[in-house]
């Protein structure tokens, strides 16, 4: 009986010892695929790195880039309100000049003209002024 036993014992044992090599072999197995998919853990955050860098130089660029257009849409701004400004005032410089010029040509009109300019348009009329006021100035010599 205690060669049963013995046996038994060691039997026992040798499934035990069975069971922990399958039971290391799947470890190794585990392990290896944890250090492979480490490596491609380590080549990604490289590669995420990388572009993290490439990602700062290029909003440092476009920082740069809205600086520069700032300052120069500021210049364009300045300046088309300076133009603006001169054109509003040689606008208003113009219809005063318009307006004088009417004026001497209902002058100059007899009255039987006046009636026939409240027939016209005020396009016509600012027209037929001016061509009086040219003719005007042609006799006495001082037109161009």
């Amino acid at each position: 009986m205690s060669h049963t036993l013995g046996l038994v014992i060691e039997s026992l044992v040798a499934v035990l010892l069975i069971l922990t090599i399958g039971y290391c072999w799947l470890l190794n197995k585990r392990l290896l695929r944890l250090r492979a998919d480490e490596q491609s853990l380590k080549a990604t955050i490289g590669e995420l790195i990388t572009v993290t860098e490439i990602a700062e130089r290029a909003i440092g660029g476009l920082k740069l880039t809205v600086r520069e257009v700032n300052d120069n849409l500021g210049r364009d701004i300045a300046s088309a309100t300076a133009l603006s400004e001169h054109l509003k005032k040689q606008l208003a410089e113009g219809d005063s000049v318009l307006r004088r010029l009417s004026k001497i040509v209902a002058a100059a009109r007899p009255s039987s003209e006046q009636t026939d300019e409240a027939v016209l348009s005020p396009a016509r009329a600012n027209a037929a002024a001016a061509e009086a006021f040219a003719e005007r100035r042609r006799h006495s010599g001082l037109a161009a």
